[in-house]
């Protein structure tokens, strides 16, 4: 009897901080679409970008790599759309939200501070997701990439890439004083990330001694799952390997970004 109580208490529970998660994404949706240069970078960019990465591609021996263009442009967007659809995005909205006294407001109300957290980080993730579900099917379609081979290793690296993204943005909001300084904060981890992490550069065509240490880079293991997804190469020990070091990060990033998130404005 009690067992059912406190059963039925839970239930209820979880329903009422997920109808408040709903509305507080949805609000968040709200303030988002009325910022049309943070829409832009998150919607457009990262679908623009891989286009840039396509001449340097061009003095790589992909086939020597055991590559092809499509998987790699692919693999590129995807990466895009975790730095800027999520990561420089959510770093603007939380230091615009805490500068604003949005967040130290709904603090005094019912919502935790996790739950406050994750609801404004739910539309940017949502984007993310969007974005990497059009991407795959426009370059099956165009490009001929085709099914992922390893689904399985895909959608792990899907979603250990959107939370390391969110979680390391809200510990990069932690120490940004406004939103115009967010684009700089957020340059050191976007730059290292494109060059070290495969989005930018094909950790393939990297030096052996090089590519093993940017391995360790917060995104790598995410877009090296995301990448063996599509073309089913990584053997077992590589993908343990990645899905190990995938759920470190987002244990690391997501503790991190709760831990020391600053909730008092920077003034």
């Amino acid at each position: 009897m009690a067992r059912t109580a406190r059963a039925q208490a839970g239930g209820v529970a979880r329903a009422q901080a997920w109808r408040r998660l709903r509305a507080l994404g949805r609000a968040e949706m709200a303030l988002l679409g009325r910022n049309r240069g943070v829409v832009f970078t998150a919607l457009f960019v990262p679908l623009v970008l891989p286009f840039s990465v396509r001449p340097a591609l061009s003095h790589v021996d992909l086939k020597k790599q055991g590559l092809t263009l499509g998987t790699t442009m692919l693999t590129a967007a995807i990466g895009f759309s975790f730095l800027f659809a999520v990561y420089t995005s959510l770093v603007n909205a939380f230091v615009a939200r805490r500068e604003e006294l949005v967040l130290k407001r709904l603090r005094t109300g019912e919502l935790s501070d996790t739950e406050i957290l994750t609801g404004t980080a739910l539309p940017a993730v949502g984007i993310g997701l969007a974005q990497a579900v059009v991407v795959s099917a426009a370059c099956a379609a165009l490009l001929r990439t085709g099914a992922p081979k390893a689904p399985y290793l895909l959608l792990p690296g899907l979603l250990a890439g959107l939370l390391i993204s969110a979680g390391l943005a809200a510990l990069t909001a932690s120490f940004t004083r406004t939103v115009e300084s967010g684009q700089v904060t957020a340059l050191p981890l976007m730059f290292v990330s494109m060059l070290g992490s495969g989005i930018a550069i094909p950790a393939e065509a990297l030096p052996d001694r090089l590519a093993s240490v940017c391995e360790l880079l917060p995104l790598s293991a995410a877009i090296r799952l995301v990448h063996g997804g599509w073309t089913g190469r990584l053997s077992g020990h590589e993908a343990l390997g990645a899905l190990a070091t995938a759920l470190a990060w987002t244990i690391v990033a997501v503790f991190a970004g709760r831990r020391w998130f600053r909730w008092e404005p920077r003034r």
